[in-house]
C-alpha cells in the first residue's frame, strides 16, 4: 500500500447476542455448556453485541466478567435499556444514562458502541429532546441512535448527529430504507430480519446474498474511505447469524481488496 495513502477504517463484525442453544452444535462445540459460550465466541469474532442490556442495566460484576472472560482487543457494543428509550422516551432520564454508561464504562477498551435504539413511535417531534440527551452523555465513548420512524429522515437529524459525533444506525430492517448517511468517523450496521421468517436459529434458512452483496459494495466505499465498521447480525436475518458474519467477511474483503487492487495499492 502506498504509505502516502489513507488508512481504510477498522472493520468490526460480529452477532446481536451470543447465549443461543440453537448454536450447540452447529457454532458451538457439541456439548458447549451456556458458562462457556462466550469464551467460544470470542474464538471466532472479534466483537458483540449485547442484546439483554436492552431489558435492563448489567450489574457491574457481569460487565467485569465479560472482560476477564475475552482475549485483547475484543469489543462488546450494547444497547441502552428500554427503559431509557422506549418508556422514558429519554425524559428524565440523564441520571439513569449516565450511570448504565458509567457501568459499561468498566470495560475500558473493551467497549465498543453504545447505540440508542428507539421504538416507532419516538418521531422527530422529540428531535430537540434528542439533541439535549446527546449533548449531555459522558464524552469519550462512541454513541449511535437508531430510528424505526421514516419521517426522521430529514437532513437536521443528519446535521445534529454530526454535531454530536454520533453515529446514525444503518439497518437492514424491511420497512425502512438502504441508508447511507455517514454523520461520525464510525458507522454502526444491524442486519434484523423479521421475527416471523425464523424459527430456530440453527443453519441458514433464507438466501440473502443479494442484500449482502449490495451491502458490501457500499460498506467497502466507506471502510476505505477511513470509516470504522461495527456491524452486528440478528438470527431473524437469515437465520444463523454466525453464518451470516462469516458469509458477509468474505464478501467485504472481497470488495476492500477489489478496490484497493483498482487503485494500485496492492500487488
Amino acid at each position: 500500500m502506498n504509505p502516502k495513502s489513507k488508512a481504510l477504517g477498522q472493520v468490526r463484525l460480529g452477532t446481536q447476542g451470543f447465549a443461543f442453544d440453537d448454536w450447540v452444535g452447529p457454532f458451538y462445540p457439541p456439548g458447549t455448556p451456556k458458562s462457556r459460550y462466550l469464551e467460544e465466541y470470542a474464538q471466532h469474532f472479534s466483537t458483540v453485541e449485547i442484546d439483554s442490556t436492552f431489558y435492563g442495566e448489567p450489574r457491574p460484576a457481569v460487565v467485569q466478567g465479560w472482560a476477564e472472560r475475552t482475549p485483547p482487543g475484543f469489543l462488546f457494543s450494547a444497547k441502552f435499556p428500554r427503559a431509557i428509550t422506549h418508556e422514558a422516551k429519554l425524559e428524565g432520564a440523564q441520571t439513569t444514562a449516565a450511570k448504565f454508561v458509567e457501568t459499561l464504562q468498566s470495560l475500558g477498551p473493551k467497549l465498543g458502541v453504545l447505540t440508542l435504539q428507539f421504538a416507532y413511535d419516538f418521531g422527530p417531534e422529540h428531535i430537540g429532546r434528542l439533541d439535549k440527551f446527546l449533548g449531555e452523555l459522558p464524552p469519550r465513548v462512541r454513541y449511535a441512535v437508531e430510528i424505526r420512524n421514516r419521517a426522521w429522515l430529514k437532513p437536521d437529524l443528519g446535521e445534529m448527529l454530526s454535531n454530536h459525533q454520533v453515529a446514525l444506525v444503518l439497518q437492514d430492517l424491511f420497512y425502512m430504507p438502504r441508508m447511507n448517511w455517514i454523520t461520525s468517523d464510525f458507522t454502526v450496521v444491524r442486519w434484523l430480519g423479521r421475527r416471523s421468517d425464523i424459527e430456530k436459529y440453527d443453519r441458514i434458512q433464507v438466501d440473502r446474498r443479494r442484500p449482502l452483496e449490495a451491502w458490501a459494495e457500499r460498506l467497502a466505499a466507506f471502510v476505505d474511505q477511513g470509516i470504522d465498521l461495527y456491524g452486528y447480525f440478528n438470527n431473524h436475518f437469515a437465520g444463523h447469524s454466525p453464518a451470516s458474519v462469516r458469509q458477509f467477511a468474505d464478501l467485504l474483503e472481497e470488495r476492500i481488496q477489489s478496490g484497493a487492487a483498482s487503485a494500485g495499492q496492492v500487488p
